[in-house]
């Protein structure tokens, strides 16, 4: 379970030098998804949350709404070749009142971690509809409020630190307490785990709240938002043209380009106070 990083020998040339020595890595490793003892995706994932990053990954799809709706989650026996368990298994029992997931929620192959919605079986399946909209959230945050939060985003960005390879995203209240950050190789799976995090502790929906990505928002990363009941999304880096004409119909604020002092508010603007 302690593999978030990967210790490699690697050669730096600097001008007229080289030197050999030791560096961190981000650990990357599959974890397969089953639902019911059947398998449903795998993702290319940063060991560790991966409990949270399984309820936030069904809660991002629709299969469940709530804390209620898992009846239990474990991982299955599967060893490496040093004879441990590789824990890249995770079987998740639903509730008996859940139906099991549809056949558009399977993927085709496996999610990468750097795209969680290729592979869908049909694309119309990706435009779910959320049990939480957050279009009627009164939620207001003020943009020196905003402006902090990729500091502080970055200062618990524990793994980042040592290995320079890591996505993180971290769920902040409305005045910019941060509640929880998550780590990992996968943009999509770092949300999974925060959005996980909060069904566990039965937070879900996550009305008042804004959603912190250290990247790009992507379609994928908005609906994920949507489906937690998020009012605010916002990243460091710009979002795609289909993440704004979602946000616009969920209701979603998306802001982009947070750095320093300044941003761009791409839907929801009327959440945010100067």
């Amino acid at each position: 379970m302690g593999r978030v990083t990967v210790r490699r020998p690697v050669v730096t040339f600097s001008r007229r030098t080289h030197r050999t020595r030791i560096d961190a890595l981000a650990a990357e490793e599959p974890l397969e998804l089953r639902v019911g003892g059947s398998a449903l995706t795998v993702t290319m994932r940063t060991p560790g949350h991966d409990v949270e990053l399984a309820h936030g990954f069904l809660l991002g799809e629709g299969v469940i709404g709530g804390l209620a709706d898992v009846s239990v989650a474990r991982f299955c026996e599967g060893t490496g070749p040093d004879g441990l368990n590789t824990y890249n298994v995770l079987d998740v029992t639903l509730a008996d009142h859940v139906p099991p997931p549809d056949a558009s929620v399977e993927r085709n192959f496996y999610t990468t971690s750097s795209c969680g919605v290729c592979g869908k079986a049909a694309l119309d399946a990706v435009k779910l509809k959320t049990r939480y909209s957050p279009a009627d959230d009164a939620v207001r945050v003020d943009v020196d409020v905003l402006t902090g939060m990729p500091d502080a985003l970055r200062a618990k960005q524990k793994v980042f630190a040592s290995t320079g390879g890591l996505h993180a995203a971290g769920l902040f209240t409305a005045s910019g307490e941060a509640l929880v950050v998550r780590e990992d190789v996968g943009r999509h799976n770092a949300v999974d785990k925060v959005l996980g995090w909060a069904l566990l502790q039965d937070r879900v929906p996550l009305a008042g709240t804004v959603l912190m990505v250290s990247g790009r928002a992507s379609f994928e990363l908005v609906q994920k938002a949507a489906m937690a009941g998020v009012p605010v999304l916002a990243a460091v880096s710009a979002p795609s043209s289909l993440a704004v004409e979602l946000a616009e119909e969920q209701g979603v604020t998306l802001v982009g380009f947070l750095r320093g002092d300044s941003m761009n508010v791409y839907a929801g603007v009327e959440r945010i106070t100067a």
